[in-house]
């Protein structure tokens, strides 16, 4: 099985001291900082933009893993890129088949990785598998996007098993976000993720550095048991 990679949420952080919660969780062994941003159309809530971008790439080495959660992010998705996102994720429920080919390929050429969103109630596109793979991370949400601190959604679970299906034989992450914590970590593994976002259980616990090394303790004591 693969490692799991640990990607802090910012949307949860202490805003006032964003600076100094990114390097809590990178020197507590982050993998990537992930970040949520929210239009308050797609997503009932307005969060960040490309300057929040631009600024953290000031102050962190880690690859910043930007997830739009916005209506036409044909229109968007540039300013992010140029911000210095190193991940791009759209949402399958935003836009169309042909503009996700057609960023893969500026995507990939500015040598920046792709990912595809899926709310809970979306399903698993049919045409996901059926084609030359255009993403780089799959990414099931496991609560309605928007707002940090939601409880994890466990009807998700086998949707994540059959993404994992096929991202095994594509070379994609699997990322699942949404409610994730030390409870229910290791059922997320267990399922085929290789990408755990946290955001209200690693900043909202008190200690950040403890708590994302807890999560990474879970990560990698599950990762022992479930057999190859």
């Amino acid at each position: 099985m693969r490692g799991v990679k640990i990607a802090p949420s910012i949307l949860a952080a202490d805003h006032a001291d964003l600076k100094g919660e990114i390097s809590r969780v990178e020197e507590a062994g982050a993998d990537m900082i992930h970040v949520d941003v929210a239009d308050g159309h797609f997503a009932p809530n307005i969060s960040l933009g490309p300057d929040t971008v631009r600024a953290i790439r000031k102050v962190t080495r880690l690859p910043l893993d930007t997830h739009l959660m916005i209506t036409n992010p044909e229109k968007f998705y540039e300013p992010f890129l140029s911000a210095g996102s190193d991940i791009i994720t759209v949402h399958a429920e935003a836009t169309s088949r042909s503009f996700l080919n057609k960023l893969s390929k500026e995507v990939h050429r500015k040598d920046k990785k792709l990912g595809l969103a899926l709310k809970p109630s979306t399903s698993i596109p049919s045409w996901l598998g059926k084609e030359t793979n255009p993403f780089d991370v799959i990414l099931v949400l496991s609560v309605n996007p928007g707002f940090p601190g939601q409880s994890f959604m466990p009807s998700v679970l086998p949707k994540v098993r059959r993404v994992a299906k096929l991202a095994n034989s594509r070379l994609m992450d699997v990322e699942v976000d949404g409610g994730v914590d030390l409870e229910n970590a290791s059922a997320i593994i267990e399922a085929g993720a290789t990408v755990l976002v946290a955001g209200a259980s690693i900043f909202r616990r008190g200690d950040v550095k403890s708590a994302l090394q807890e999560m990474r303790a879970v990560a990698q004591r599950t990762i022992g048991e479930v057999p190859a």
